[in-house]
């Protein structure tokens, strides 16, 4: 089988905006605010007391949404969200995406503790479900194996001797 390349002239297509009553259209909104590092816009994806739940930590408005957001970027400077299938039902958008690169600042663990940076390059794949109304999403669960992350960046599981 043989490939042709596109010619560089050859205009791309553009890309398509989502309509306001689309209830992806937050969550596309949101991974191109996350893209571009856009605390300001990514908040504006929420609505004022919308609840994040991750594996590491909780949000319970915009401002501490954006926070934990804010915390992933400083560790990971250079991080890309790429989608890989976005399934919808109703006001129910679940997402699929992989989340790529460098740890170069402070990451917090779900204990409280940081990691300082290692340098070292992520791939992780994770999900999310959120449910959006009036153009904004008010619930946003992330899913994604921390093991994974922690293994990307060194680490390993300590059980703790509780009878020492």
């Amino acid at each position: 089988m043989k490939y042709r390349l596109r010619s560089p002239s050859r205009p791309q297509p553009a890309e398509k905006e989502l309509p306001k009553s689309d209830p992806r259209r937050p969550l596309d909104q949101l991974g191109k605010y996350f893209n571009r590092h856009d605390l300001d816009g990514l908040a504006r994806s929420f609505a004022q007391h919308a609840v994040l739940v991750a594996p590491d930590g909780v949000g319970q408005d915009r401002e501490e949404i954006a926070s934990y957001y804010g915390l992933f970027m400083e560790a990971f400077p250079d991080s890309m969200c790429t989608p890989q299938s976005v399934t919808m039902s109703r006001d129910t958008v679940v997402a699929e995406y992989t989340l790529t690169g460098t740890h170069s600042g402070p990451y917090l663990l779900p204990g409280g503790e940081f990691v300082e940076a290692t340098r070292r390059p992520i791939t992780v794949r994770a999900c999310s479900v959120s449910i959006v109304e009036d153009g904004v999403i008010v619930s946003h669960r992330i899913f994604y194996d921390q093991l994974e992350l922690v293994a990307q960046l060194g680490g390993s599981v300590m059980f703790r001797d509780d009878e020492a």
